[in-house]
């Protein structure tokens, strides 16, 4: 009985292991302008890691643009988002509290949003960054039916990335 204890214990700590290893789909980087996350990250670890206050003070501010917030709402069963960012860089820092404010106004939900971080020379693992050609971060890419439609890159043609990103979603659910 004590050997099955033993055995239960220790599939259990292998268990609890494996499962902490594949929740992280991301590695840190230790760099001297302050921690790199790069690979799948989720809102949450930006959002909770002391490394990241600048997404929560940045958060505080600004509002999203109301158009873009009644597309998101009226389409959320018909598109996906992919965005690539780099922890290490001013404008993803800026930008993606802008989107994440669009996302929280109009209930657009975090599961159809894969974010991945870059490194600071624009990779991702995988080859994401081939694959998607990412030449500059924050990238906002929607895609519908698993096509690309549209994309917002940094702050856009307009300086209002959450505007453009409404535009690209309302523009593009009727075709």
């Amino acid at each position: 009985m004590k050997q099955l204890m033993i055995a239960a214990a220790f599939i259990g700590i292998l268990a609890s292991c494996t499962t902490t290893r594949s929740a992280q789909n991301y590695e840190t980087i230790q760099d001297p302008g302050g921690k790199i996350l790069k690979g799948e990250i989720s809102r949450s670890v930006l959002q909770t890691d002391p490394a990241f206050n600048w997404f929560t003070d940045n958060m505080k501010y600004g509002t999203a643009d109301a158009a873009a917030v009644t597309a998101f709402k009226d389409n959320a069963d018909n598109f996906t988002m992919m965005v690539f960012a780099g922890t290490w860089c001013e404008d993803s820092r800026n930008l993606l509290p802008v989107f994440y404010r669009l996302v929280d106004k109009s209930g657009y939900p975090d599961s159809k949003i894969t974010l991945i971080g870059v490194d600071r020379a624009k990779t991702a693992p995988k080859n994401l960054h081939t694959k998607y050609n990412i030449t500059n971060v924050p990238t906002f890419i929607v895609f519908r039916k698993g096509k690309e439609i549209g994309r917002v890159v940094e702050y856009g043609k307009t300086g209002s990335v959450d505007k453009e990103l409404g535009e690209i979603v309302a523009s593009s659910m009727g075709k």
